[in-house]
């Protein structure tokens, strides 16, 4: 499902990534610990198609078996898009719209329609124990609610891989757990492969593997 080879990354003079090499399954749920400044986040925002790595000829990233390589800005975010789905540990909803419509924005930027795409969006709220607070606004749930939504807003477009980035880290220790069960539910239930950058050794614990970084590479 995802393949990475030679991902190296610098800011400035500070070199982030060191080589990192990754392959990962249809349908695994993988954690990636370490120390914070290990590069966990950078290689997540990369296997994402949202930064590059620095050498671009002798990399190489296959996801759900397209390589990225040579592709283009216009093509990397139509293929984000359609392949990827992200939950973020601050849920980054848009606080002037309900927990549907930002459900259904993914699905509107892919210019999916209107009522299939609402139809969708109401299907996973109601998966997700959120029928009842579809026409809420952020400021009106709960952050495990509001988790929820944002976990529903990365399934929208039915990505083959879904990217989380500390989801659980805003969250209390039940909606933590409540959030940790569900990646499993969601893996069992629609197949996707989970990528997590996660500090929470439960979580780690419950993954299908746990993938350690240290200085830029994984050890």
């Amino acid at each position: 499902m995802i393949s990475a080879e030679n991902i190296h990354k610098s800011y400035d003079s500070v070199e982030i990534l060191k080589g990192v090499h990754l392959h990962i399954e249809k349908g695994e749920v993988i954690a990636i610990v370490g120390p914070s400044g290990a590069g966990k986040t950078t290689l997540l925002q990369i296997l994402g198609t949202l930064d590059s790595p620095d050498d671009k000829k002798n990399f190489s990233l296959t996801i759900n078996g397209k390589s990225i390589k040579n592709l283009n800005d216009k093509e990397i975010s139509l293929f984000r898009n359609q392949h990827i789905g992200f939950i973020f540990q601050f849920h980054q909803l848009l606080p002037e719209f309900t927990a549907l419509e930002n459900v259904c924005i993914p699905a509107f930027i892919a210019k999916k329609g209107k009522a299939e795409t609402e139809k969708k969006a109401k299907e996973l709220l109601n998966f997700l124990g959120l029928s009842h607070r579809e026409n809420h606004k952020p400021n009106e749930l709960s952050g495990g609610e509001q988790q929820r939504v944002a976990v529903a807003r990365a399934l929208i477009n039915d990505p083959a891989v879904i990217l989380a980035d500390e989801p659980s880290g805003n969250l209390d220790s039940s909606s933590a757990e409540n959030l940790h069960e569900l990646f499993f539910k969601l893996r069992d239930s629609f197949g996707q492969t989970f990528v997590i950058v996660t500090h929470n050794n439960e979580l780690a614990t419950m993954a299908d593997r746990k993938l350690v970084m240290k200085d830029g590479v994984i050890i």
